[in-house]
């Protein structure tokens, strides 16, 4: 039970949520910066416009990253910082920012791997052509892709299309929880499946202008499991991995969606614009790996609105007990069977194990990263220390499954933490803290936690210290 020799120790932050510098030279607004503006919307009003300041302190930070011994570090390009519009016109200052950053991760010894997509769609997309609502929308991501591709190409061999369609799809779509709000579950189908077209087109155009290195996906994995082992709980339980699991997976990695649920969701909401250039097309664009963002799983029960659990703002992006929009099964909360965090998200490193085996089983051996897992938590500052010792736990007990999960067969080639440094929580603002490093919110000032010693040993051992 060991990890690979070249296995990638990493951390992952967004742009949104790190960069802040939101207006900065030359950067277009997105869909996040108005939405935060909307009273209500998040925690204490709080917005991304400074978040950890990245932008003007990069350099600070990789220098901390290189201290740590950091192998790889997982961040995304903010779509309006290099092209304001989303199409056309390109920003330089923005290029030039993801070129020296990259550059700087290159001089430490630390491996790039860049996303493309974390929820910050550019304003203009969504005002002029309803955002992924349309086609239109899938050509202006491959214009980008292209960009990005063509400027960094060159250094950045380990590409990342979308991070969790189904989160800003769920939660923008059905929720009215993200941008644009929109309530309307046709949509949520029809625009993952314009994702889908787009993050097979970034493939296309990857391979087309000569790309040597590695481009896939990242999904949210949240294996399901029945509540109970009734017949009306493992139905339901078919519906919840059908939705969060197949209906994503399936068209990335097949090149298909699973037929039944399909036609189930056609009937229940609308003919859905799928052609059969289009499944052609997903059959083409065949990815090298699946990144997998793993947090907890679902326990799933037939639904029953009498015991289904309503979500707050702090709770909805993620939180199990609620109703699912489908009205065919509800999450479960179990705090007597269950171990939760205080956002009430279930710790259980056995399903990240598991997880990995369900997508050996359906989809063959393809490599995966985890590209994100961590611990949103409010961390005791003790004389001015930060221990974080909950971190540790949390993220050390997947790390032994990752290590077994390997030992059983599992090609696992990265694991990158959520996340590097204290940053914006979307909703949740900055007091839900997941970083190996401690931002103070009055001066911005960058302190290392107690997780960050730790997680320095664990990389320099390459996971024996575990």
């Amino acid at each position: 039970m060991t990890f690979p020799a070249d296995f990638l120790w990493g951390a992952a932050t967004a742009a949104y949520q790190v960069e802040g510098a939101w207006d900065k030279d030359g950067k277009g607004p997105s869909i996040w910066d108005n939405f935060v503006r909307i009273p209500g919307k998040t925690f204490d009003g709080t917005t991304g416009d400074v978040a950890a300041d990245h932008y003007n302190r990069y350099k600070e930070d990789v220098a901390l990253m290189a201290e740590m011994g950091l192998k790889s570090y997982r961040f995304s390009i903010s779509w309006p910082r290099v092209m304001p519009k989303g199409r056309g016109g390109v920003n330089e200052k923005g290029i030039e920012f993801y070129s020296n950053l990259i550059d700087e991760l290159i001089k430490h010894g630390i491996v790039p791997f860049v996303t493309l997509y974390h929820w910050d769609l550019p304003q203009a997309l969504q005002d002029e052509v309803d955002g992924w609502e349309s086609r239109e929308c899938v050509d202006a991501f491959e214009e980008y892709a292209r960009l990005c591709f063509e400027r960094f190409g060159d250094r950045v061999n380990h590409w990342i299309t979308f991070n969790e369609p189904i989160v800003f799809q769920m939660f923008g779509y059905v929720t009215e929880a993200h941008p644009p709000a929109k309530s309307n579950p046709h949509l949520l189908y029809q625009t993952s499946h314009y994702v889908n077209l787009a993050h097979a087109r970034a493939v296309k155009a990857y391979r087309e202008i000569g790309g040597t290195g590695e481009i896939g996906i990242t999904n949210v994995i949240n294996p399901a499991y029945p509540y109970t082992d009734s017949v009306a709980d493992r139905e339901a339980t078919w519906w919840s991995e059908s939705y969060s699991f197949h209906w994503y997976y399936d068209p990335i990695l097949k090149g298909e969606y699973p037929a039944e649920y399909l036609a189930a969701i056609e009937e229940a909401y609308g003919k859905l614009d799928i052609t059969e250039d289009d499944i052609s097309l997903l059959k083409q664009a065949k990815s090298d790996f699946i990144g997998i963002n793993y947090y907890q799983p679902s326990r799933v029960a037939a639904n029953n609105s009498e015991t289904s659990h309503s979500n707050g703002r702090e709770s909805n992006t993620g939180a199990a007990g609620t109703a699912s929009f489908c009205g065919r099964y509800r999450t479960v909360l179990d705090t007597e069977q269950f171990e939760y965090t205080k956002w009430l998200w279930e710790i259980c490193p056995d399903a990240l194990r598991d997880s990995m085996h369900r997508i050996k089983d359906r989809y063959g051996d393809i490599p995966i990263y985890i590209t994100e897992n961590g611990l949103g938590d409010e961390d005791p500052i003790v004389n001015g220390e930060v221990l974080d010792e909950a971190r540790i736990d949390y993220i050390r007990r997947h790390l032994l499954a990752c290590k077994q999960a390997i030992s059983e067969g599992i090609n696992l080639k990265g694991y990158y933490a959520w996340s590097w440094i204290d940053l914006l929580s979307w909703l949740n603002g900055y007091k839900k803290q997941y970083g190996f490093v401690y931002v103070d919110r009055e001066n911005l000032q960058r302190k290392k936690k107690q997780s960050y010693h730790w997680y320095e040993e664990v990389i320099a051992t390459n996971g024996e210290s575990l």
